[in-house]
């Protein structure tokens, strides 16, 4: 799953953070989960997560002994939403084509 589209328009590490993180928005993820599914070096993605910190587009929370990175719930889309955006699309590329 992606994040939201107003969040696409940030670094593409940002996104791909994002990214990676809405696909497991229940449980989080840790740095090294995040390393294993973002094809960046661990100083990239720190900057990336430093910055999605800044702006609170992700929390830190820790459960027992891992410490977890959790996306804000604003960025992660409501399956609705992209049911309709899906739909829309569709719609658009139908009439576009002339069907």
């Amino acid at each position: 799953m992606r994040a939201r589209r107003e969040f696409q328009n940030r670094r593409d590490i940002e996104v791909d953070v994002l990214d990676a993180l809405v696909d497991r928005s229940e449980e989080g993820m840790t740095v090294f989960e995040l390393r294993a599914a973002v094809d960046a070096d661990i100083d990239t993605i720190e900057d990336a997560l430093a910055s999605l910190k800044d702006d609170g587009l992700i929390s830190v929370d820790k459960q027992g002994e891992r410490v977890v990175i959790l996306p804000d719930e604003r960025v992660i889309p409501d399956p609705e939403e992209e049911v309709e955006e899906e739909q829309n699309f569709l719609d658009a590329v139908r009439e576009k084509l002339g069907l």
